[in-house]
């Protein structure tokens, strides 16, 4: 596994056992990890707690700076669009994810970020890291959920 990636597993795990929807997020500088995040939807009974926000106000207050120019955020699902625009105005690099969202996704899967016009920054992508692990803890979280 990626070893950033795998940190963001792990963040996952995390999210997986507090019975929020296994997504985790890190974010790298300078290749050292500053920020990490999971899913808190359900615990702060709020819509906006997905992994990369919280990672991203994380990074902001180690940097004392809201911009991330320099930052890379590896995330185990395709970003929302919430989310991606939150990476847009933070100035992320780039974005490393796991597996593809077909539903909610806003990168590649739905909304095909790069024909967004005039938009003020356009990270660079890459999707597919480690995409099996990443795919197979949603399917578990996902069919534990419909069986109970």
């Amino acid at each position: 596994m990626n070893i950033y990636m795998k940190e963001a597993y792990r963040e996952a795990e995390k999210a997986f056992k507090e019975d929020e929807v296994p997504v985790g997020c890190v974010i790298v500088k300078e290749e050292k990890i500053i920020a990490r995040a999971h899913n808190r939807k359900e615990k702060k009974n709020c819509a906006v707690f997905h992994a990369e926000i919280e990672c991203m106000i994380k990074a902001a207050r180690k940097l004392n700076n809201w911009n991330l120019k320099g930052c890379d955020l590896y995330v185990t699902l395709e970003p929302c669009m919430m989310c991606t625009g939150a990476i847009v105005n933070s100035r992320i690099d780039r974005i490393f994810f796991g597996c593809k969202d077909p539903k909610g996704g806003a990168l590649v899967s739905n909304v095909k970020f790069k024909r967004i016009r005039n938009l003020n920054h356009y990270p660079q992508i890459k999707g597919g890291i480690d995409e099996d692990e990443c795919s197979a803890i949603l399917k578990e979280f996902f069919r534990n959920k419909r069986t109970k």
